[in-house]
Protein backbone atom coordinates (compact mmCIF):
# COMPACT_ATOMS: atom_id res chain seq x y z
CA UNK A 1 0.00 0.00 0.00
CA UNK A 2 1.57 3.46 -0.80
CA UNK A 3 1.52 6.45 1.46
CA UNK A 4 0.72 9.61 0.48
CA UNK A 5 3.73 12.12 1.10
CA UNK A 6 3.21 15.75 1.00
CA UNK A 7 2.83 18.00 -2.00
CA UNK A 8 6.18 20.08 -1.37
CA UNK A 9 8.34 16.69 -1.62
CA UNK A 10 9.90 14.56 -3.83
CA UNK A 11 7.08 11.58 -5.51
CA UNK A 12 6.96 8.52 -3.36
CA UNK A 13 9.58 5.89 -4.78
CA UNK A 14 11.97 8.83 -6.24
CA UNK A 15 13.88 8.76 -2.87
CA UNK A 16 14.14 4.37 -2.60
CA UNK A 17 18.04 3.60 -1.74
CA UNK A 18 19.47 2.42 -5.11
CA UNK A 19 19.99 -1.43 -5.13
CA UNK A 20 24.43 -2.19 -5.80
CA UNK A 21 23.91 -3.17 -8.93
CA UNK A 22 21.94 0.02 -9.81
CA UNK A 23 24.60 2.41 -8.55
CA UNK A 24 27.75 0.42 -7.84
CA UNK A 25 29.86 4.03 -6.98
CA UNK A 26 27.31 4.24 -3.61
CA UNK A 27 28.39 0.60 -1.92
CA UNK A 28 31.71 -1.12 -1.54
CA UNK A 29 32.58 -2.86 -4.60
CA UNK A 30 31.84 -6.66 -3.50
CA UNK A 31 28.31 -5.75 -2.22
CA UNK A 32 25.09 -7.36 -4.22
CA UNK A 33 22.04 -9.52 -2.71
CA UNK A 34 22.97 -13.63 -1.91
CA UNK A 35 19.91 -16.24 -3.26
CA UNK A 36 18.35 -15.56 0.10
CA UNK A 37 17.67 -12.12 -0.78
CA UNK A 38 20.35 -10.26 1.91
CA UNK A 39 22.87 -7.66 1.49
CA UNK A 40 26.63 -9.46 1.23
CA UNK A 41 29.72 -7.73 1.71
CA UNK A 42 33.42 -9.14 1.15
CA UNK A 43 31.81 -12.04 0.38
CA UNK A 44 29.11 -12.33 3.63
CA UNK A 45 26.01 -11.94 4.25
CA UNK A 46 24.53 -8.97 6.57
CA UNK A 47 23.28 -12.38 8.74
CA UNK A 48 27.00 -13.70 8.96
CA UNK A 49 28.14 -10.33 9.69
CA UNK A 50 25.98 -9.36 12.58
CA UNK A 51 26.36 -12.83 14.08
CA UNK A 52 29.68 -11.55 15.37
CA UNK A 53 29.59 -7.79 15.42
CA UNK A 54 26.01 -6.85 16.74
CA UNK A 55 24.55 -3.91 15.18
CA UNK A 56 24.63 -0.65 15.02
CA UNK A 57 28.58 -1.26 13.46
CA UNK A 58 30.60 -0.15 10.56
CA UNK A 59 31.29 -2.69 7.71
CA UNK A 60 34.50 -1.52 5.71
CA UNK A 61 35.37 -3.90 2.76
CA UNK A 62 39.02 -4.45 2.65
CA UNK A 63 38.96 -5.26 -1.07
CA UNK A 64 37.37 -2.18 -1.41
CA UNK A 65 39.92 0.07 0.05
CA UNK A 66 42.81 -1.44 -1.44
CA UNK A 67 41.66 -0.84 -4.73
CA UNK A 68 40.59 3.04 -4.06
CA UNK A 69 44.18 3.39 -2.70
CA UNK A 70 46.06 1.90 -5.54
CA UNK A 71 43.96 3.38 -8.11
CA UNK A 72 44.39 6.82 -7.02
CA UNK A 73 48.07 6.29 -6.60
CA UNK A 74 48.22 4.66 -10.33
CA UNK A 75 46.48 7.58 -11.41
CA UNK A 76 48.71 10.11 -10.24
CA UNK A 77 51.98 8.38 -11.20
CA UNK A 78 50.49 8.14 -14.33
CA UNK A 79 49.65 11.63 -15.17
CA UNK A 80 52.80 12.91 -13.51
CA UNK A 81 54.79 10.97 -15.31
CA UNK A 82 57.94 12.27 -15.69
CA UNK A 83 57.88 10.46 -19.71
CA UNK A 84 55.04 13.07 -20.12
CA UNK A 85 57.01 15.69 -19.32
CA UNK A 86 55.84 16.03 -15.93
CA UNK A 87 58.18 16.18 -12.18
CA UNK A 88 56.00 12.99 -10.92
CA UNK A 89 52.64 12.78 -8.72
CA UNK A 90 51.43 11.26 -5.55
CA UNK A 91 48.27 10.78 -3.68
CA UNK A 92 48.55 11.01 0.59
CA UNK A 93 45.54 9.70 1.96
CA UNK A 94 43.67 12.39 3.87
CA UNK A 95 43.86 10.28 7.30
CA UNK A 96 41.13 12.72 9.36
CA UNK A 97 38.83 10.82 6.75
CA UNK A 98 38.97 7.74 9.20
CA UNK A 99 42.33 6.28 10.44
CA UNK A 100 43.85 3.28 11.94
CA UNK A 101 47.01 1.61 12.24
CA UNK A 102 45.39 -1.03 9.83
CA UNK A 103 44.12 1.41 7.60
CA UNK A 104 47.36 3.34 7.35
CA UNK A 105 49.40 0.21 6.39
CA UNK A 106 46.87 -0.92 3.89
CA UNK A 107 46.91 2.85 1.81
CA UNK A 108 51.22 2.67 2.64
CA UNK A 109 51.29 -0.65 0.70
CA UNK A 110 49.16 0.65 -1.95
CA UNK A 111 51.89 3.39 -2.78
CA UNK A 112 49.99 6.08 -0.92
CA UNK A 113 51.53 8.65 1.62
CA UNK A 114 49.25 9.62 4.84
CA UNK A 115 48.29 13.40 5.60
CA UNK A 116 47.45 13.82 9.50
CA UNK A 117 46.32 16.97 10.87
CA UNK A 118 47.29 15.85 14.59
CA UNK A 119 49.30 14.12 17.20
CA UNK A 120 47.14 11.01 17.18
CA UNK A 121 47.50 10.78 13.37
CA UNK A 122 50.83 11.64 12.59
CA UNK A 123 51.83 8.89 15.97
CA UNK A 124 49.21 6.33 13.96
CA UNK A 125 51.24 6.77 10.25
CA UNK A 126 54.80 6.67 12.13
CA UNK A 127 53.20 3.20 13.51
CA UNK A 128 51.99 2.20 10.36
CA UNK A 129 55.09 3.48 8.57
CA UNK A 130 57.51 1.31 10.59
CA UNK A 131 55.85 -1.66 9.89
CA UNK A 132 55.28 -1.02 6.28
CA UNK A 133 58.68 0.11 4.81
CA UNK A 134 60.75 -0.81 8.14
CA UNK A 135 61.87 0.93 11.91
CA UNK A 136 64.72 3.30 9.77
CA UNK A 137 62.04 4.57 6.90
CA UNK A 138 60.52 6.64 10.67
CA UNK A 139 63.34 9.04 10.80
CA UNK A 140 63.01 10.20 6.86
CA UNK A 141 59.29 9.99 6.97
CA UNK A 142 58.53 11.47 3.47
CA UNK A 143 55.69 9.54 3.12
CA UNK A 144 53.94 11.52 6.19
CA UNK A 145 52.51 14.95 6.39
CA UNK A 146 51.36 17.25 8.88
CA UNK A 147 48.69 19.85 8.51
CA UNK A 148 45.59 21.74 9.97
CA UNK A 149 46.00 25.29 11.82
CA UNK A 150 47.02 26.05 15.28
CA UNK A 151 49.66 23.67 15.57
CA UNK A 152 51.18 22.92 18.71
CA UNK A 153 55.10 23.56 19.26
CA UNK A 154 55.04 19.56 19.95
CA UNK A 155 53.21 18.83 17.32
CA UNK A 156 55.64 20.77 14.61
CA UNK A 157 59.03 19.79 16.73
CA UNK A 158 57.81 16.21 16.17
CA UNK A 159 56.71 16.09 12.45
CA UNK A 160 60.50 17.86 11.42
CA UNK A 161 61.91 14.87 13.89
CA UNK A 162 60.64 12.41 11.38
CA UNK A 163 61.47 15.15 8.60
CA UNK A 164 57.95 14.18 6.94
CA UNK A 165 57.68 15.09 3.63
CA UNK A 166 54.90 17.79 4.39
CA UNK A 167 54.68 19.78 7.48
CA UNK A 168 52.62 22.03 6.26
CA UNK A 169 52.57 25.81 8.19
CA UNK A 170 48.96 27.63 8.51
CA UNK A 171 50.45 31.00 9.91
CA UNK A 172 53.46 33.63 10.05
CA UNK A 173 53.51 31.91 13.98
CA UNK A 174 53.84 28.40 12.88
CA UNK A 175 56.50 29.81 10.83
CA UNK A 176 58.43 31.08 13.92
CA UNK A 177 57.38 27.79 15.61
CA UNK A 178 59.24 25.85 13.11
CA UNK A 179 62.21 27.71 12.61
CA UNK A 180 62.48 27.36 16.84
CA UNK A 181 61.98 23.52 16.63
CA UNK A 182 64.82 23.31 14.12
CA UNK A 183 67.31 25.10 16.55
CA UNK A 184 65.93 22.68 19.40
CA UNK A 185 66.84 19.48 17.04
CA UNK A 186 70.46 21.34 16.09
CA UNK A 187 71.26 21.39 19.92
CA UNK A 188 70.16 18.29 20.94
CA UNK A 189 71.84 16.64 17.99
CA UNK A 190 68.76 14.72 16.40
CA UNK A 191 69.99 17.18 13.38
CA UNK A 192 73.39 18.15 11.81
CA UNK A 193 74.51 21.91 12.81
CA UNK A 194 73.08 22.95 9.35
CA UNK A 195 70.46 20.64 8.65
CA UNK A 196 67.07 22.70 7.85
CA UNK A 197 63.36 21.76 8.14
CA UNK A 198 61.60 21.55 5.06
CA UNK A 199 58.16 23.18 5.44
CA UNK A 200 55.16 24.19 2.90
CA UNK A 201 53.24 26.85 2.87
CA UNK A 202 48.95 26.81 2.79
CA UNK A 203 47.38 29.27 1.15
CA UNK A 204 43.91 30.67 0.94
CA UNK A 205 42.83 31.15 -2.43
CA UNK A 206 40.38 32.73 -2.41
CA UNK A 207 38.13 29.89 -4.25
CA UNK A 208 35.15 28.72 -3.08
CA UNK A 209 34.18 25.20 -3.97
CA UNK A 210 31.96 21.95 -2.61
CA UNK A 211 28.85 21.74 -0.60
CA UNK A 212 28.49 23.44 2.87
CA UNK A 213 29.81 26.80 4.56
CA UNK A 214 31.75 24.60 6.95
CA UNK A 215 33.27 22.76 4.92
CA UNK A 216 34.52 25.26 2.17
CA UNK A 217 38.20 26.12 3.41
CA UNK A 218 39.50 28.47 1.00
CA UNK A 219 37.65 32.02 1.01
CA UNK A 220 39.28 34.75 2.91
CA UNK A 221 37.14 34.79 6.23
CA UNK A 222 37.86 31.35 7.86
CA UNK A 223 40.88 29.94 9.68
CA UNK A 224 43.04 28.20 7.35
CA UNK A 225 45.63 29.44 5.39
CA UNK A 226 47.71 32.40 4.53
CA UNK A 227 45.84 34.92 2.02
CA UNK A 228 47.21 34.86 -1.87
CA UNK A 229 45.47 38.08 -2.54
CA UNK A 230 46.47 40.58 0.68
CA UNK A 231 50.08 39.53 0.05
CA UNK A 232 50.53 37.60 3.51
CA UNK A 233 51.25 34.32 0.96
CA UNK A 234 54.06 36.17 -0.47
CA UNK A 235 55.48 37.97 2.96
CA UNK A 236 55.07 33.98 4.87
CA UNK A 237 57.27 32.94 1.98
CA UNK A 238 59.76 35.47 1.91
CA UNK A 239 59.87 34.60 5.99
CA UNK A 240 60.28 31.45 5.72
CA UNK A 241 63.27 31.79 2.41
CA UNK A 242 65.11 34.29 4.87
CA UNK A 243 64.78 32.15 7.88
CA UNK A 244 68.21 29.65 8.01
CA UNK A 245 66.57 27.05 10.15
CA UNK A 246 63.90 26.23 7.65
CA UNK A 247 63.78 25.41 3.15
CA UNK A 248 60.37 26.17 1.49
CA UNK A 249 59.51 22.96 -0.38
CA UNK A 250 56.43 23.45 -1.59
CA UNK A 251 52.56 25.37 -1.73
CA UNK A 252 49.49 23.75 -0.19
CA UNK A 253 45.66 24.40 -1.28
CA UNK A 254 43.03 23.10 -0.25
CA UNK A 255 39.64 24.70 -1.76
CA UNK A 256 36.89 22.85 0.34
CA UNK A 257 35.28 19.83 0.41
CA UNK A 258 32.49 17.29 -1.65
CA UNK A 259 33.74 18.48 -4.64
CA UNK A 260 32.21 17.06 -8.10
CA UNK A 261 33.19 19.88 -10.52
CA UNK A 262 36.74 20.17 -11.68
CA UNK A 263 36.85 23.54 -12.47
CA UNK A 264 37.31 25.16 -8.87
CA UNK A 265 40.76 23.13 -9.08
CA UNK A 266 41.95 24.32 -12.49
CA UNK A 267 41.44 27.34 -11.21
CA UNK A 268 43.23 26.87 -7.54
CA UNK A 269 46.29 25.61 -10.12
CA UNK A 270 46.30 29.08 -11.74
CA UNK A 271 46.67 30.95 -8.22
CA UNK A 272 49.12 28.37 -6.44
CA UNK A 273 51.62 28.53 -9.99
CA UNK A 274 51.38 32.12 -10.11
CA UNK A 275 52.25 32.29 -6.60
CA UNK A 276 55.15 30.36 -7.02
CA UNK A 277 56.67 32.07 -9.96
CA UNK A 278 56.05 34.95 -7.96
CA UNK A 279 57.77 34.13 -4.93
CA UNK A 280 60.81 32.68 -7.26
CA UNK A 281 61.02 36.21 -8.85
CA UNK A 282 61.41 37.47 -5.33
CA UNK A 283 63.28 35.29 -3.77
CA UNK A 284 65.06 32.77 -6.25
CA UNK A 285 63.41 29.89 -4.67
CA UNK A 286 61.57 28.03 -7.29
CA UNK A 287 59.23 25.87 -5.20
CA UNK A 288 59.87 21.97 -5.16
CA UNK A 289 56.00 20.48 -4.98
CA UNK A 290 52.91 21.81 -5.20
CA UNK A 291 49.57 20.41 -2.84
CA UNK A 292 46.44 20.93 -4.86
CA UNK A 293 44.57 18.89 -1.99
CA UNK A 294 41.42 16.83 -1.29
CA UNK A 295 37.92 17.51 -1.49
CA UNK A 296 36.89 14.97 -3.85
CA UNK A 297 32.90 14.36 -3.94
CA UNK A 298 31.49 10.45 -3.47
CA UNK A 299 27.76 9.87 -4.62
CA UNK A 300 26.04 9.17 -0.91
CA UNK A 301 22.54 8.99 -2.39
CA UNK A 302 20.56 8.24 -5.71
CA UNK A 303 19.95 11.73 -6.64
CA UNK A 304 24.12 12.46 -6.55
CA UNK A 305 25.71 12.58 -9.77
CA UNK A 306 28.79 9.99 -10.41
CA UNK A 307 32.20 11.45 -8.75
CA UNK A 308 34.78 12.12 -11.24
CA UNK A 309 36.90 8.92 -11.12
CA UNK A 310 40.81 9.34 -9.82
CA UNK A 311 42.29 9.64 -13.83
CA UNK A 312 39.83 11.67 -14.69
CA UNK A 313 41.03 14.07 -11.54
CA UNK A 314 44.40 13.51 -12.60
CA UNK A 315 44.59 14.15 -16.18
CA UNK A 316 42.38 17.40 -15.71
CA UNK A 317 44.95 18.90 -12.64
CA UNK A 318 48.11 17.39 -14.76
CA UNK A 319 46.67 19.59 -17.97
CA UNK A 320 46.49 22.76 -15.81
CA UNK A 321 49.59 21.96 -14.52
CA UNK A 322 51.33 21.15 -17.76
CA UNK A 323 49.66 24.27 -19.68
CA UNK A 324 50.35 27.01 -17.19
CA UNK A 325 54.01 26.43 -16.58
CA UNK A 326 54.51 26.15 -20.33
CA UNK A 327 53.35 30.39 -19.91
CA UNK A 328 55.15 30.88 -16.83
CA UNK A 329 58.17 29.13 -18.38
CA UNK A 330 58.79 27.69 -15.10
CA UNK A 331 59.93 24.35 -14.23
CA UNK A 332 56.87 21.41 -13.23
CA UNK A 333 56.46 20.91 -10.46
CA UNK A 334 56.07 17.59 -8.56
CA UNK A 335 52.40 17.47 -7.38
CA UNK A 336 50.29 15.84 -4.73
CA UNK A 337 46.93 15.28 -3.95
CA UNK A 338 44.95 14.24 -1.06
CA UNK A 339 41.99 12.45 -1.37
CA UNK A 340 40.47 10.86 1.90
CA UNK A 341 36.65 10.54 1.82
CA UNK A 342 36.80 9.34 -2.07
CA UNK A 343 39.04 6.31 -0.39
CA UNK A 344 37.50 5.73 2.48
CA UNK A 345 33.59 6.90 1.98
CA UNK A 346 32.16 4.54 -0.19
CA UNK A 347 34.71 1.39 1.36
CA UNK A 348 32.46 1.31 4.64
CA UNK A 349 28.55 0.54 5.08
CA UNK A 350 26.82 1.28 8.62
CA UNK A 351 24.50 -1.61 9.66
CA UNK A 352 21.34 -0.69 12.01
CA UNK A 353 18.50 -2.80 12.96
CA UNK A 354 14.96 -1.34 13.49
CA UNK A 355 14.05 -0.76 17.30
CA UNK A 356 11.07 1.35 16.43
CA UNK A 357 8.12 2.61 14.29
CA UNK A 358 6.10 5.87 14.62
CA UNK A 359 3.62 7.12 11.65
CA UNK A 360 2.77 10.68 11.51
CA UNK A 361 -0.07 11.95 10.24
CA UNK A 362 0.55 14.93 8.20
CA UNK A 363 -2.65 16.14 7.07
CA UNK A 364 -4.06 15.82 3.87
CA UNK A 365 -3.81 12.30 3.50
CA UNK A 366 0.42 12.47 3.87
CA UNK A 367 2.15 10.94 6.62
CA UNK A 368 6.03 10.12 7.38
CA UNK A 369 7.16 7.21 8.96
CA UNK A 370 9.77 7.31 11.61
CA UNK A 371 11.92 4.45 11.97
CA UNK A 372 14.15 4.36 15.22
CA UNK A 373 17.45 2.44 15.07
CA UNK A 374 19.88 1.58 17.43
CA UNK A 375 22.49 4.23 16.68
CA UNK A 376 21.98 7.81 15.60
CA UNK A 377 24.11 10.90 15.54
CA UNK A 378 27.04 9.77 18.14
CA UNK A 379 27.63 7.86 15.07
CA UNK A 380 27.20 9.80 11.79
CA UNK A 381 27.30 13.59 13.55
CA UNK A 382 27.52 14.56 9.68
CA UNK A 383 23.29 15.22 9.03
CA UNK A 384 22.76 17.06 12.29
CA UNK A 385 26.04 19.45 11.45
CA UNK A 386 25.90 19.84 7.55
CA UNK A 387 22.57 18.84 6.90
CA UNK A 388 24.55 15.61 4.80
CA UNK A 389 21.92 13.72 3.60
CA UNK A 390 22.15 10.12 2.80
CA UNK A 391 19.96 6.65 2.26
CA UNK A 392 19.39 3.54 3.86
CA UNK A 393 18.17 0.34 1.93
CA UNK A 394 16.12 -3.12 4.21
CA UNK A 395 19.58 -5.24 4.27
CA UNK A 396 18.22 -8.75 5.92
CA UNK A 397 16.15 -9.52 3.42
CA UNK A 398 14.97 -8.52 -0.75
CA UNK A 399 12.18 -6.03 0.27
CA UNK A 400 8.21 -7.72 -1.40
CA UNK A 401 7.84 -5.51 -4.13
CA UNK A 402 3.97 -5.67 -3.18
CA UNK A 403 4.50 -4.06 -0.41
CA UNK A 404 4.53 -0.79 -1.50
CA UNK A 405 6.48 2.34 -0.03
CA UNK A 406 6.61 4.53 2.78
CA UNK A 407 7.89 8.19 2.78
CA UNK A 408 10.58 7.54 5.98
CA UNK A 409 13.06 8.94 8.58
CA UNK A 410 15.58 7.04 9.92
CA UNK A 411 16.15 8.42 13.43
CA UNK A 412 18.38 7.47 16.39
CA UNK A 413 18.27 6.95 20.08
CA UNK A 414 19.75 10.21 21.27
CA UNK A 415 17.83 13.38 23.38
CA UNK A 416 17.91 15.59 20.38
CA UNK A 417 15.15 16.34 17.50
CA UNK A 418 17.93 16.65 15.38
CA UNK A 419 19.38 13.22 15.79
CA UNK A 420 18.81 12.15 12.53
CA UNK A 421 20.49 9.31 10.12
CA UNK A 422 18.61 10.24 7.07
CA UNK A 423 16.25 12.68 6.82
CA UNK A 424 14.14 11.21 3.19
CA UNK A 425 14.04 7.78 2.26
CA UNK A 426 11.37 5.44 0.82
CA UNK A 427 11.42 2.35 2.72
CA UNK A 428 9.22 -0.64 2.14
CA UNK A 429 5.58 -0.22 3.94
CA UNK A 430 6.08 -3.97 5.37
CA UNK A 431 9.31 -2.23 7.12
CA UNK A 432 9.49 -4.45 10.36
CA UNK A 433 11.23 -3.94 14.07
CA UNK A 434 14.12 -6.33 13.53
CA UNK A 435 15.03 -5.56 10.32
CA UNK A 436 18.09 -4.54 9.48
CA UNK A 437 19.09 -1.22 7.66
CA UNK A 438 22.33 -0.86 5.16
CA UNK A 439 23.38 2.78 5.17
CA UNK A 440 25.56 3.13 2.06
CA UNK A 441 29.05 5.62 1.94
CA UNK A 442 29.71 6.11 5.52
CA UNK A 443 33.37 4.96 5.80
CA UNK A 444 34.19 8.65 5.51
CA UNK A 445 33.76 11.09 8.93
CA UNK A 446 31.37 8.55 10.47
CA UNK A 447 33.38 6.78 12.95
CA UNK A 448 36.16 8.97 12.85
CA UNK A 449 33.43 11.94 14.30
CA UNK A 450 31.50 9.69 16.43
CA UNK A 451 30.95 10.80 20.08
CA UNK A 452 29.37 9.28 23.53
CA UNK A 453 26.60 11.49 23.64
CA UNK A 454 24.26 10.49 25.89
CA UNK A 455 27.28 7.83 27.12
CA UNK A 456 26.57 5.85 24.00
CA UNK A 457 29.55 3.42 23.25
CA UNK A 458 31.44 3.88 19.68
CA UNK A 459 30.32 1.35 17.12
CA UNK A 460 32.57 -1.27 16.38
CA UNK A 461 34.67 -1.52 12.72
CA UNK A 462 34.40 -4.47 10.77
CA UNK A 463 37.08 -5.74 8.38
CA UNK A 464 35.50 -8.62 5.55
CA UNK A 465 37.03 -9.88 2.42
CA UNK A 466 37.01 -12.81 1.27
CA UNK A 467 34.55 -14.89 3.16
CA UNK A 468 36.68 -14.43 6.11
CA UNK A 469 35.91 -11.00 8.90
CA UNK A 470 37.89 -9.46 11.68
CA UNK A 471 37.87 -5.84 13.93
CA UNK A 472 39.57 -3.07 12.65
CA UNK A 473 38.61 -1.25 15.73
CA UNK A 474 36.67 -2.97 18.17
CA UNK A 475 32.87 -1.97 20.09
CA UNK A 476 33.96 0.05 23.44
CA UNK A 477 31.88 -1.00 26.54
CA UNK A 478 30.87 0.99 29.45
CA UNK A 479 33.58 -0.51 30.89
CA UNK A 480 35.81 1.30 28.55
CA UNK A 481 34.02 4.36 29.69
CA UNK A 482 34.06 3.77 33.16
CA UNK A 483 37.67 3.20 32.64
CA UNK A 484 38.38 6.91 32.00
CA UNK A 485 36.86 8.31 34.88
CA UNK A 486 39.26 9.37 37.78
CA UNK A 487 38.74 9.20 41.26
Amino acid sequence: MMSAVPASEAPLGTLAAPEPEVRPDLWPSTTGRGADGALQIGGRSVGEILADAPTPVFVLDEADLRGRAATWAAAMAEEFWPGYGMNGGEAYYAGKAFLTTRVARTVLSEGLGIDTASAGELAVGVAALAEVDGEAATAHATRLGLHGNGKTCAEIRTALAHRVGHLVLDSAEEIDLAAAAVRELRESGHYAPDETGSVMLRLTTGIHAGGHEFISTAHEDQKFGISVATGAALDAARAVVTAPELTLHGLHSHIGSQIFDLAGFREAVGVVLRLRHQIAEATGVLCQEVDLGGGYGIAYTGADPVAPSPAEVARALAEAVRSLCAELGDAVPHVSVEPGRSIAGPSMVTLYTVTGLKRVELGEGAARLYVSVDGGMSDNIRPALYDAAYTALVANRRPDPEAGLVRARVVGKHCESGDVVVRDVDLPADLAVGDVLAVPATGAYGRSMASNYNLFTRPGVAWVEAGRQGWVLRPETIADLLALEGD
